[in-house]
C-alpha cells in the first residue's frame, strides 16, 4: 500500500468531492501536505487512518476473503434474478443455482443465453410452488421491488404483506426454510414509506422464525466495483442456525477503489481494454452542447447562454440538478448506471467522448464479464445492465454467506464428533 495520496484518490476513497476537500483545507480539517509538479494537492497515508472507511481499505482482509470456498455443496434459489449480476457473483463464490426465476422475457434469454444450464423459469412468481425444495436449499436470494404496504401499522405481520412482491419473497422463505436469504434493494428502503415498509419487512422476518442481521447499505465503489452504486442488504439466519452462531461479517473493501480507467482498460479488473460494441448516440444540437462539458463536470460548466438553452425553464429554478449535463470521469468511479443512458436527469456522458456509454463500457461498470451478452434489443440491454446488482458486489457478500455456512458446518461436524465419543463410552 503506498504512503501519498492525490486529491482525486483521496476524494474516490473517501467518497467526498473535491469541492468539499477544499473546503475542508480551508477550515484545516484535512490539510494536504504538498503538491505535485502539476499542482495537484497530495495527502500523507497516516493523514486518512482517522476516516473508518480508509482504514478499513488500508486494512482490507479481500486477500484472504477470496480464498473463502464452499465447505460442502451450497444450493441457491434466486428470485427477480435480472440479467444474472446476483446470481453470476453467486456462482463466483462457489455457489450453485437450483432456480433462476425472472418474469422479463429478455432477461430470461440473457440468463439461458450466458448459462444453458441453469434452471430459469420465466413466469410471474405468484404462480410458483416451492415446497419440493423445501430443506433442500441453504440459500434463498432476491432484490424485491419496493412496495408499500397497505396494512401497514395495523398487524404488522406475514398477511399484512398480501399483493406486495416482498410477500411472494418471504413465502419462498417459509416454504423452502433455508438456512440463510438474502434480501437485496435500494437504499431508500431504509425510509420508505416513513420506515413503515422495512418494519412491516423486519415484522415479517422475525414472524417466518428468522433474525435478521442489521441491515447494512453497501457502496459498490468499495467491492471492486468501479461505481458509486450503493445497495440495502438485508440478511437472516433461521433462528436455530442464528442461536448457534451469531458472528456474520459483512464483506471487507477491497485495497483501493478503482475507477473509470479500470473499467476501460487493462489492469486490475479485466486483462484487455474494452471492446467496441453498439451504443446510443445524442442528438447534433445536444452533443454540440455537451462538448463544452468537462470530465467530471456537469450543466453549471456550461458557458452561461448554452445553461439557458439545455435547461430551459429550469434554470430558473435553482437546486444543483447535478445529474443535468453530468460528464464522468476517467480519474473516478461512475455514477449509478440508470437503465436509459441519455435520460436527460440522470446523464451519463462518457469521460472522453461525447455519447452515452456504450453496452459493453455499461457492462463493465457493473463488473459483468465481456463474455456475458445481453439478449434483445438495444434499449433492453441497456436496461437489463442498469437494473443488476454489480457482480463483483454480489461475489463479496456471497463470500460472506459462504463463511457463515462453512461455520456453521463445522459446528455441525464438532457437535457430531462429540455424541459419537459419548455414545462410544
Amino acid at each position: 500500500m503506498k504512503n501519498t495520496f492525490n486529491i482525486h484518490e483521496v476524494s474516490n476513497l473517501l467518497d467526498v468531492s473535491i469541492p468539499k476537500l477544499l473546503l475542508w483545507e480551508k477550515k484545516n480539517k484535512l490539510v494536504p501536505t504538498e503538491k505535485d509538479t502539476n499542482g495537484i494537492n497530495i495527502y500523507l497515508k497516516n493523514q486518512l487512518v482517522d476516516f473508518p472507511i480508509a482504514k478499513d481499505v488500508f486494512e482490507s482482509k479481500w486477500d484472504e476473503e477470496i480464498k473463502i470456498k464452499p465447505l460442502g455443496s451450497y444450493n441457491s434459489i434466486e428470485l427477480f434474478a435480472g440479467a444474472g449480476g446476483m446470481a453470476l457473483g453467486f456462482e463466483k463464490a462457489g455457489i450453485h443455482h437450483v432456480l433462476l426465476n425472472e418474469i422479463d422475457k429478455f432477461s430470461c434469454s440473457t440468463l439461458r443465453k450466458n448459462r444453458p444450464e441453469w434452471n430459469v423459469i420465466e413466469d410471474d412468481i405468484k404462480n410458483l410452488d416451492f415446497k419440493k425444495y423445501a430443506n433442500k436449499v441453504e440459500i434463498v436470494t432476491g432484490g424485491f421491488p419496493c412496495q408499500s404496504f397497505s396494512a401497514a401499522g395495523k398487524k404488522l405481520g406475514f398477511e399484512d404483506t398480501r399483493g406486495t412482491l416482498f410477500f411472494e419473497f418471504a413465502r419462498c422463505i417459509k416454504e423452502v426454510q433455508p438456512k440463510i436469504f438474502v434480501g437485496e434493494n435500494v437504499k431508500g428502503l431504509f425510509h420508505h414509506d416513513k420506515g413503515r415498509t422495512l418494519q412491516v419487512i423486519k415484522d415479517t422476518i422475525h414472524e417466518l422464525g428468522y433474525t435478521l442481521i442489521e441491515p447494512r447499505v453497501l457502496k459498490a465503489m468499495y467491492y471492486k466495483v468501479p461505481q458509486k452504486r450503493e445497495r440495502l442488504f438485508l440478511i437472516g439466519i433461521r433462528n436455530d442456525l442464528a442461536e448457534k452462531n451469531n458472528d456474520f461479517k459483512f464483506p471487507a473493501p477491497y485495497k483501493k477503489v478503482l475507477t473509470l480507467t479500470d473499467a476501460f482498460k487493462k489492469g486490475d479488473l479485466f486483462d484487455n481494454d474494452v471492446p467496441e460494441s453498439i451504443g446510443d448516440m445524442y442528438p447534433a444540437r445536444k452533443k454540440e452542447i455537451l462538448d463544452f462539458v468537462p470530465q467530471g463536470g456537469y450543466w453549471k460548466d456550461l458557458p452561461d447562454d448554452l445553461q439557458r438553452e439545455f435547461m430551459q425553464r429550469s434554470y430558473f429554478l435553482g437546486g444543483g440538478k447535478t445529474g443535468l449535463a453530468r460528464r464522468l470521469s476517467m480519474t473516478a468511479p461512475s455514477l449509478t448506471l440508470v437503465c436509459s443512458p441519455s435520460m436527460k436527469q440522470t446523464e451519463r456522458c462518457h469521460p472522453l467522448e461525447t455519447r452515452p456509454l456504450t453496452i459493453r463500457e455499461s457492462a463493465r461498470i457493473q463488473t459483468f464479464p465481456d463474455e456475458w451478452e445481453f439478449v434483445g434489443p438495444k434499449s433492453q440491454a441497456y436496461k437489463q445492465i442498469g437494473n443488476a446488482v454489480p457482480v463483483n458486489l454480489a461475489w463479496s457478500v456471497a463470500r460472506s454467506i459462504i463463511d457463515y455456512l462453512n461455520k456453521i458446518n463445522v459446528d455441525n461436524r464438532k457437535n457430531t464428533k462429540t455424541i459419537l465419543q459419548s455414545e462410544s463410552v
